[in-house]
């Protein structure tokens, strides 16, 4: 784990980003969850699904950003870094994960300037949430590099369901 040492700039990025996590909710309790991100003091949760919804009572964005503010985290939502509903049924009927990998990092490439824009508006220990407990099938690991590339920082993977 390589996390900058607080008030440092090694990689000379413009971020005030010092952690960076990703995290998914699948198989997790809400307690489980929160404890999780707590037990890796983390300071924002940026919630990169489309659409902030779930049928997993607590996992709604008003939900949990509640649940999030009275353990002391912040939320964000980035609905524009989502994995377009388009490719996430088109990988849950071919299963092709490097196709869909493919298709989801030209999307992030379409949106750089906000990717860019969140890198330099985010501060603290960040971490990235969707749905997978893997982040191997899941687009947050795409942003997770995307992040990574931009502060020098190594993504930390967290299992809330362990």
């Amino acid at each position: 784990m390589s996390l900058k040492p607080h008030g440092e700039d090694p990689m000379a990025d413009d971020t005030g980003i010092d952690g960076l996590f990703t995290i998914g909710y699948e198989g997790a309790s809400m307690e489980a969850f929160t404890g999780t991100l707590r037990h890796h003091a983390v300071d924002l949760l940026v919630d990169v699904r489309q659409a902030p919804v779930s049928r997993r009572p607590g996992f709604s964005r008003k939900a949990l950003a509640e649940t999030l503010a009275d353990s002391g985290i912040g939320y964000r939502h980035e609905g524009a870094l989502g994995a377009p509903k388009w490719l996430r049924d088109q990988v849950r009927e071919d299963g092709d994960y490097a196709r869909f990998f493919r298709a989801y990092d030209e999307h992030l490439r379409a949106h750089g300037d906000r990717l860019h824009a969140l890198a330099e508006a985010l501060h603290g220990r960040v971490a990235l949430m969707c749905y997978e407990r893997d982040v191997a099938v899941c687009h947050r690991q795409s942003v997770a590099e995307a992040l990574a590339a931009r502060t020098g920082l190594e993504p930390v993977h967290l299992d809330a369901a362990a």
